[in-house]
């Protein structure tokens, strides 16, 4: 008798061929304890103000506890959209009613395409651009087209080109300390942008997660906040690079209509985020002082990230790129012709370090040499020694 075949679920097609993606390959490597992982945007845990964190949930189960565990609103906790009105209103004039609670700037960007994108849709991304963006919008059948970017971000005379060709449904950016890159656009690139947006009548998608952590001290008003641009942009904010990644609280600012469909497709999509998670992240806000540990956080990454740029230096080949961010939590490689880091990352993962290679980054025609490293896990003396490794790897691909 023949044995049966295995039983085998029905796999939608825009999930064929995913058994694994980029981003739970980062977290597989970074749970590696023989491995240096540069690979995730993974904040290192020592600077975590879990005193604040923990005092803020037992308040909220102490005066609230019946009510944190229950059901909430798929706009969000009254309370959390408040503090979130209050942060964003430093750019950008903006009420309670103009917050729209998710679950991590993750879902806020799946609210996002579920709200706004038809199968066979075009998307305008910066090339690179954020690769769990890609993901999102692409599984909801859209076409993804990236853009030309240079040391300033996406190219205004470029971005105007592709917009009057291929008609998108909206641009997605992230403007500020941009991942994979590392880049910022200045104010008058930023205005240069908005201007075609507006010229061509466009919708923004303007990711900010890692804005507040500037080693300057230096913060950048959102496209945003630009005069015409408020009411045609999804603006996303998130706690995760803020607070602590495990708390999954973000949010989208957004006005007119639009607010209604974001609060049906949450719903559609999760119900609710996690009303205790939401009133806690709400009274941390109310009684902690965030600016003052994003300050402290800030100069330590700054530290770790010369530690990186130091130790890149010497080790990557004469003809390469690397960006020098001045906030948030990446540095971008371009080894240059003839380097494949997909092809180089098991040999540097053997050397006992990671990084997330490059091409994953792009919606369309990836460059190869390139590759992404976070400098925010390890302290510099760690950073130096992995870098070392790495660069031993690199040469050796070098003679090729």
């Amino acid at each position: 008798m023949t044995a049966p075949e295995p039983f085998r679920f029905p796999i939608a097609a825009r999930y064929a061929g995913m058994e694994s993606s980029p981003l739970k390959d980062i977290f597989a490597l970074a749970a590696r304890p023989d491995v240096v992982s540069f690979a995730g945007g993974i904040p290192d845990p020592a600077l975590f103000e879990l005193a604040d964190v923990q005092a803020a949930y037992d308040w909220v189960l102490t005066h609230h506890g019946a009510r944190a565990l229950q059901y909430g609103v798929s706009e969000g906790e009254l309370e959390l959209r408040e503090q979130a009105a209050r942060r964003v209103s430093r750019h950008l004039p903006t009420t309670a009613e103009q917050i729209r609670i998710t679950s991590g700037s993750q879902e806020g960007l799946f609210v996002a395409a579920q709200a706004m994108l038809e199968p066979g849709d075009t998307v305008l991304v910066e090339s690179p651009t954020y690769l769990a963006a890609v993901q999102a919008f692409s599984v909801h059948g859209a076409r993804m087209l990236g853009v030309e970017t240079d040391d300033e971000g996406v190219v205004p005379e470029a971005l105007e080109q592709a917009i009057r060709e291929h008609h998108p449904k909206f641009v997605y950016l992230i403007p500020t300390f941009q991942n994979p890159t590392g880049r910022t656009m200045p104010l008058a690139r930023r205005r240069a942008v908005a201007e075609v947006l507006l010229r061509t009548g466009t919708a923004l998608v303007e990711d900010d997660p890692y804005g507040a952590l500037s080693f300057t001290g230096t913060t950048y008003p959102a496209i945003a906040s630009l005069p015409g641009m408020a009411e045609r942009t999804l603006l996303m904010n998130s706690m995760s690079k803020l607070m602590a990644p495990g708390v999954r609280i973000g949010w989208i600012r957004a006005q007119g209509p639009m607010l209604d469909t974001l609060a049906v497709a949450k719903a559609a999509i999760s119900m609710q985020s996690s009303v205790v998670d939401q009133l806690t992240v709400a009274r941390y806000l109310e009684v902690c002082d965030l600016d003052a540990h994003v300050a402290r956080v800030s100069a330590v990454y700054r530290e770790r990230r010369d530690a990186m740029s130091a130790a890149l230096a010497p080790v990557l080949p004469a003809g390469a790129h690397v960006t020098r961010p001045e906030g948030g939590m990446f540095l971008w490689a371009a080894l240059g012709e003839g380097f494949d880091a997909q092809s180089m990352l098991a040999e540097a993962v053997a050397a006992g370090v990671a990084y997330l290679p490059g091409w994953s980054f792009f919606a369309d025609s990836p460059d190869r040499s390139t590759m992404r490293l976070s400098f925010v896990t390890h302290a510099p003396e760690v950073i130096q020694s992995a870098i070392a490794r790495l660069g031993e790897v690199v040469a050796a691909h070098g003679g090729r």
